[in-house]
């Protein structure tokens, strides 16, 4: 069983998507089974983490930043890619160090997330986009 679902993105930040894709596996009819997803696109991630708490995202970005600054920084100097903007090549450097694909085992009808884990797709450029996510529930 497979879905594509569309992610409308506005700059850098976490976006939740866990209620869709527990919505999708609900509605599958499969108590069990093993749940991959997979993000089309070099310039953002998927994450599992901490979806109590907002300050996460935004310290996980923060972090993030300080470790990749954008392209006009004089520390990035080196870099060659940038005429797609000064975001473009650190979302690759981004998209490198973080994952594109997730696997969840699915357990009674749902995800077996735990309880203060949340789906994101973290995006790693500054202006919107509609991103696209594979979910192939085996």
């Amino acid at each position: 069983m497979q879905a594509e679902f569309t992610v409308t993105t506005r700059g850098q930040a976490l976006y939740e998507i866990t209620d869709q894709i527990v919505g999708w596996v609900q509605d599958s009819g499969r108590s069990q089974g093993l749940l991959t997803l997979f993000l089309q696109h070099t310039s953002c991630s998927l994450l599992i983490q901490e979806n109590a708490d907002p300050e996460v995202q935004g310290d996980l970005l923060a972090y993030l930043c300080l470790l990749v600054p954008p392209a006009s920084d004089p520390s990035m100097a080196y870099l060659r890619h940038t005429y797609e903007g000064p975001d473009d090549m650190p979302a690759h450097i981004k998209a490198a160090l973080l994952p594109v694909s997730l696997s969840i085992p699915v357990t009674g009808g749902r995800p077996a997330l735990g309880i203060w884990q949340g789906i994101y797709l973290f995006e790693h450029r500054d202006a919107p986009h509609s991103r696209r996510v594979i979910a192939h529930l085996v």
